[in-house]
């Protein structure tokens, strides 16, 4: 198969019919039907059955349309780089991070980066811990902004600072709180918990665990954020991230660090036979500054 034989596969496969495939690429229907036979002939296999007037695909096409889709992603990520350099862009920077990280760090380096890269284009995702690889592999992103590189993965990365866990409360709640808060403080207040399996939520607990602490939770929160728009709802207090936090502040919203500090790193991470282009690696020097400010 050529590159057009996959094209003309991966439409028809998308749109279910010929017609739908020659509307997308813009050409005949004659011309859609015998590209896809020759492209059977060629394998060797029917790719599609006729069943009430549409073309369902075959065992063997859904098997095939796993490599075609990877192959399509890299022919329009190709298109795309040829239509940048036609016009003098900067190129394309495909970055998800986990939405504690994209409410402000991300942006604020994405704001700064564009200053001196002014024709750079960013493609920004946000990416939850459990989803990373997936995106990584399935080519979704080129660089993922997370807290803990995934054990035995086929990931490079590259740490970029650190961050810590803090309480996240509202001013008048705690008017006289210490520079730093020991988990005992929180005991008969109003607490929204993380119900989350991830690195943060896992370091948290075994916190709790291991000085014995029970709090008082009144609300379990799947995500940082929520857990910090519900405390400025007022119902309660919660420990997160302080990046998630950083962005909450104001609005009668104040922030502690934990005592003792519980902290945990930063990493950009990437497919390690896809290493970093010049262009990605100017960006997380830059997004590296935001982190790094303490």
């Amino acid at each position: 198969m050529n590159l057009r034989h996959i094209e003309i596969f991966h439409a028809v496969y998308v749109n279910g019919s010929v017609s739908g495939a020659a509307r997308a690429l813009n050409v005949s229907q004659p011309s859609v039907s015998k590209m896809l036979r020759h492209a059977e002939s060629l394998l060797g296999f029917q790719l599609f059955e006729r069943t009430n007037g549409r073309l369902v695909p075959t065992e063997d096409a859904h098997t095939l349309f796993t490599e075609v889709a990877e192959i399509q992603d890299r022919v329009y990520a190709l298109r795309e780089a040829g239509r940048n350099l036609r016009r003098g862009a900067g190129g394309m920077l495909r970055v998800s991070a986990l939405p504690s990280l994209a409410l402000q760090a991300v942006p604020t380096a994405v704001a700064r980066f564009l200053r001196s890269h002014e024709n750079v284009q960013f493609d920004l995702q946000t990416v939850h811990h459990d989803d990373l690889l997936r995106k990584l592999f399935e080519r979704e992103t080129d660089i993922a902004i997370a807290y803990e590189v995934p054990p035995a993965s086929p990931l490079d990365h590259r740490p970029l600072g650190e961050g810590e866990l803090v309480v996240l409360y509202r001013e008048e709640d705690m008017p006289d709180a210490p520079p730093r808060l020991d988990l005992g403080c929180l005991k008969g207040k109003r607490f929204i918990s993380l119900a989350t399996s991830g690195p943060i939520g896992h370091l948290f607990s075994q916190e709790l665990e291991r000085q014995d602490v029970e709090l008082d939770e009144v609300i379990s929160a799947r995500t940082f954020y929520i857990a910090a728009a519900l405390v400025e709802q007022g119902v309660g207090m919660t420990v997160v991230d302080s990046f998630t936090a950083q962005a909450y502040l104001g609005n009668g919203l104040a922030m502690r660090p934990l005592r003792p500090s519980l902290t945990f790193g930063v990493h950009a991470m990437f497919l390690h036979n896809r290493p970093l282009t010049a262009l990605a690696t100017d960006f997380l020097k830059t997004l590296r500054g935001v982190i790094d400010v303490p």
